[in-house]
């Protein structure tokens, strides 16, 4: 589910995302970027970045983009937690750079 660069010269086209790994679980990382980049969905960092990526939302690829993106930070973010055992902090990366922050 990464995407690949193929750098040639002067130009680094970005090139699909792959369909490595579990479908079940891709399907689910994606239904649940769509709950956070909904309407609906919550205010944390994973929101502020995908919304940072869809950009006004004139775009249809890049709110496609936007999906994956948080897709997949997605499942880092949970793989890391699973690891760790760490409790998870919904604007753990705004109190770092200083953002506001809803009380």
């Amino acid at each position: 589910m990464f995407g690949r660069l193929k750098d040639s010269g002067d130009s680094n086209p970005q090139l699909h995302i792959t369909k490595a790994g579990d479908q079940e679980m891709r399907r689910l990382l994606v239904l649940a970027a769509n709950y956070i980049l909904g309407r609906y969905g919550p205010d944390c960092d994973l929101r502020r970045f995908g919304l940072r990526i869809a950009g006004d939302g004139g775009d249809k690829k890049a709110k496609k983009r936007a999906r994956v993106a948080v897709a997949r930070k997605l499942g880092v973010l949970l793989h890391h937690l699973w690891k760790t055992g760490a409790v998870y902090d919904p604007f753990f990366l705004a109190k770092k750079r200083g953002d506001p922050v809803p009380a």
